[in-house]
């Protein structure tokens, strides 16, 4: 909602700003997705280390979190 708000802000000051940003941030947004997926597989790679790397002492009997 305060997104909106400035917005509404910023498009009675300086209306030509907020059609701009209305036109390019779909633009963006289409183009930071690769980077996205890159962090989410990333991610799950390195989840997936630590899973293996923590195998032993889960077999073990070591709980997390105690």
């Amino acid at each position: 909602m305060i997104k909106f708000l400035l917005w509404c802000i910023l498009f009675v000051l300086c209306w030509p700003v907020a059609v701009i940003g209305l036109i390019l941030y779909p633009v963006v947004w289409l183009l930071l997705v690769p980077f996205r997926l890159l962090g989410i597989t990333v991610a799950a790679v390195l989840a997936l280390f630590r899973a293996i790397i923590m195998l032993p002492a889960r077999l073990l009997g070591h709980r997390p979190g105690r």
